[in-house]
């Protein structure tokens, strides 16, 4: 009676592999054919491929890539598919390729579709397609479109942005998005979230916990000579930092956040004040723990 899970795992293998490979696949876009067989990379050969841009995939959590090129007449189609470690960091990688000046898409947790290319997240895929044209002046936005959504329909996975950037004030913001490591330059924020502003900038960091949060915040605050208490969060302190200018660092919970890049650290304690209160309350967040 127990050989039959052995005899159904060749199939339950082959039958997500052929989920894996449904949205990767020429025959998405009509008229156009496989024109070699699919290239994967690994960490270990992406260098070959990206050469210099590697190092930014890899950063973010880069577990493997598949590349497909499709032909269709002198046109070239590039379709790369990068599963990362998670959804934050497939995010962390669209929104540090997307183009700025351009708006995001709902397409997944975002894309960007433009004349020549698009990307797009969804889950922990991140998609780059290139359209390399006979005609370079051409606009392909509208294959692109179908091809994305298309994808996109197939790709399992979560389609909302990290929550964390909803919590970062909208107002003169420029970019914001995920920071793989070493916020703010410093490497005891080792993951976390940025939003830049007309002047200043502003993180976010959760912590696995308050306490562990708690340490790292005394850390920091060990850091900087001179720094005082800021009414703000938890507990915070605000401080004149080099590099970073006007800065305060405040606890809610087990997430830590702040401004920096502010001209006094009173000014940065007045933008963490309002930060800090778009923080949902931790049994928002955390509600299995709050049970507890």
């Amino acid at each position: 009676m127990r050989a039959a899970p052995l005899v159904l795992m060749p199939f339950l293998l082959i039958a997500g592999l052929a989920r894996a490979q449904d949205f990767l696949s020429c025959q998405l876009v009509p008229g156009w054919t496989q024109s070699e067989a699919i290239h994967p990379y690994t960490a270990d050969n992406l260098y070959d491929y990206k050469d210099g841009g590697a190092e930014g995939y890899l950063i973010y959590g880069f577990a493997g890539m598949k590349s497909l090129n499709c032909k269709l007449g002198d046109n070239t189609l590039t379709i790369d598919v990068s599963e990362m470690n998670d959804a934050d960091a497939a995010y962390g990688l669209f929104a540090s390729n997307r183009d700025p000046r351009a708006p995001i898409a709902k397409i997944g947790m975002g894309g960007q579709v433009q004349a020549q290319s698009a990307i797009f997240a969804k889950g922990k895929y991140y998609v780059e397609i290139v359209v390399n044209a006979a005609d370079p002046n051409s606009d392909n936005t509208k294959l692109l479109s179908s091809l994305v959504n298309t994808m996109a329909q197939r790709i399992e996975g979560r389609t909302t942005a990290p929550a964390e950037l909803a919590w970062f004030p909208t107002d003169d913001q420029n970019t914001a998005g995920l920071v793989p490591q070493s916020v703010l330059g410093l490497k005891e924020l080792k993951r976390g979230y940025v939003a830049k502003y007309k002047q200043g900038q502003a993180f976010l960091v959760v912590e696995d916990t308050a306490s562990s949060a708690a340490a790292v915040l005394k850390v920091l605050r060990q850091k900087y000579d001179g720094a005082t208490d800021a009414k703000v969060g938890d507990e915070a302190f605000q401080a004149k930092a080099p590099y970073l200018d006007g800065i305060c660092i405040f606890r809610k919970g087990r997430t830590l956040g702040g401004y920096a890049n502010l001209p006094t650290p009173q000014e940065a304690a007045t933008q963490a004040v309002k930060l800090a209160a778009r923080i949902p309350k931790a049994s928002e967040l955390f509600p299995a723990e709050d049970a507890h």
